[in-house]
């Protein structure tokens, strides 16, 4: 099976969480260096320091909430390749199993007619007979093709 989905979603909300963090952490270090009430050019050049510190936390912080979204589209891709390699496996057992159905109806309709005169499976059903699937999940299962699928 492809892509743990709720461990995706647990770093998506990790990284969307630091993102926040690290915005408020750009806050407080512009308020705490407002609140020490230090004044002149020195305290200018940290102020500017500061703010340049707190808009790079922040330019970070977005960095962490775009990382998140993409994190968050990845997954909801991962879910939708999921469910389609279920539905086409789903689909696909189901057809073999009809398949079986029949050539064993076929076979027992056989056992009472002569070798002449007895009938073989569709050409679709031995196609569906002779199907290797993929193992259960696997991507495989988005090329397979199947008369009928």
């Amino acid at each position: 099976m492809y892509g743990d989905s709720p461990q995706i979603k647990r770093r998506t909300d990790q990284l969307r969480e630091q993102g926040v963090e690290l915005h408020a952490l750009a806050d407080r270090l512009v308020a705490q260096t407002e609140a020490v009430g230090w004044r002149g050019r020195a305290a200018a050049a940290l102020h500017g320091r500061i703010g340049e510190r707190a808009a790079t936390l922040r330019d970070l912080g977005e960095l962490h909430q775009s990382a998140s979204d993409a994190l968050a589209s990845h997954r909801h891709a991962v879910d939708e390749a999921k469910e389609r390699i279920a539905e086409v496996q789903q689909r696909a057992e189901r057809l073999v199993e009809g398949a079986r159905e029949r050539a064993a109806a076929i076979e027992r309709d056989n056992a009472d007619r002569a070798p002449e005169l007895r009938v073989a499976p569709a050409e679709d059903d031995a196609v569906l007979l002779a199907f290797e699937p993929p193992p259960d999940g696997h991507k495989d299962w988005l090329t397979v093709d199947l008369p009928g699928l």
